[in-house]
């Protein structure tokens, strides 16, 4: 289990605005939460628990993820890329848009089992932007130059279900516990220093030796 020095602060403050928001009762002079609000302190919680235990498993009932809440974060595929729902969801459309739901859904393997690996990011907007500060990006579309917003509403909407079960921890993981991925049509010079763990019809999957 990963020492929880380096996040446990922030975790703490999530946490307590989560129980702020889910008590909030009638005599609050605060406006009660949206819908949206929810739906991302849920998903915050839902990344922790995997930062935590380094596992994937389904979560409790009383804070899974919702499809109309996953919906209200992002309805359109134009929120920005702040929080943990939206970015795993535009990943997941930029990775594998026009393509079936296996390959969305091995793609979104591929990123939760990063969340779950210590030597990745703690969060999976880092996971998504990771080495963009460098210009060597992890996820090639978010260093494309080109818009982020996803303009297809049908396959975003996919996507967004997609990423609603992964954080949820009910999506099976097809990959094997792939790590890195590739288009069929390319052959990085990576791919020859790890082990393949499943193929898609779009695209081979890897994971560290050992």
């Amino acid at each position: 289990m990963k020492a929880l020095a380096e996040r446990g602060y922030r975790h703490l403050a999530i946490g307590l605005v989560l129980a702020g928001l889910l008590s909030s009762g009638p005599s609050s002079a605060s406006p009660p939460p949206t819908r949206a609000e929810i739906a991302k302190q849920k998903a915050v919680q839902l990344e922790r628990r995997v930062v935590e235990t380094d596992r994937i498993e389904p979560a409790p009932e009383a804070v899974r993820l919702t499809p109309e809440g996953t919906e209200a974060v992002d309805p359109q595929g134009l929120a920005p890329l702040d929080d943990a729902i939206t970015c795993l969801a535009r990943s997941i459309y930029w990775e594998a848009k026009g393509t079936d739901q296996r390959e969305m859904q091995a793609v979104a393997n591929v990123i939760m089992n990063r969340l779950g690996n210590p030597e990745f990011p703690s969060s999976l907007c880092d996971i998504v932007q990771q080495g963009s500060e460098h210009g060597h990006c992890q996820f090639s579309w978010w260093c494309d130059g080109r818009p982020d917003e996803a303009n297809e509403p049908e396959q975003y909407a996919e996507a967004r279900e997609v990423a609603r079960r992964a954080l949820n921890g009910t999506l099976p993981d097809i990959t094997h516990g792939a790590l890195f991925f590739h288009h069929r049509s390319i052959s990085p010079g990576w791919m020859s220093t790890l082990i393949r763990t499943a193929r898609t019809q779009e695209f081979n999957f890897y994971r560290q030796p050992g």
